[in-house]
């Protein structure tokens, strides 16, 4: 295969065809929680993360899953999560079974500030993806974002 190859041209426009609908999808939904709530597109996603917690087995989440759910490093993780701490929204606290481990909970105040962000967030997402569906280009991404069903 060559740098010239039609299938690995195709497959880098189709790459940058999805990194376009992405930064389209996130800078319409960030304009849109920044001026409602507040919250940065990584802080609504963390407090969404954090919000599926149960105290079953398995529940709660380690720092390293909570990067992986944000898609962040686990040093940006943390930081993201310690503002959201010095803003009342989150709490930290010992794991009880493992002095090791430090858990993250979404405390009274995130939990508001989330409910009364999520319809925004669904709201700007659907505004941005009906945008990018007028794309020809985008238009098979969108349908395919719009069709995708997450295993339980």
């Amino acid at each position: 295969m060559t740098a010239t190859d039609p299938a690995l041209t195709a497959l880098a426009q189709g790459w940058c065809a999805l990194s376009l609908l992405h930064g389209q999808l996130e800078t319409h939904i960030e304009r849109a929680l920044q001026a409602e709530h507040g919250l940065s597109v990584r802080e609504y996603s963390l407090l969404d993360v954090l919000s599926r917690q149960h105290d079953g087995e398995g529940g709660h989440l380690q720092m390293k899953q909570v990067a992986d759910a944000v898609v962040l490093s686990q040093s940006a993780t943390t930081r993201l999560v310690t503002r959201l701490e010095d803003r009342g929204l989150l709490s930290r606290y010992l794991c009880p079974t493992d002095r090791r481990g430090i858990y993250t909970d979404v405390s009274e105040a995130g939990a508001a500030l989330l409910a009364q962000a999520r319809p925004t967030n669904d709201a700007a997402l659907r505004e941005a993806l009906d945008e990018a569906a007028r794309n020809p280009e985008l238009a098979p991404l969108v349908t395919a974002v719009e069709t995708l069903r997450v295993p339980a």
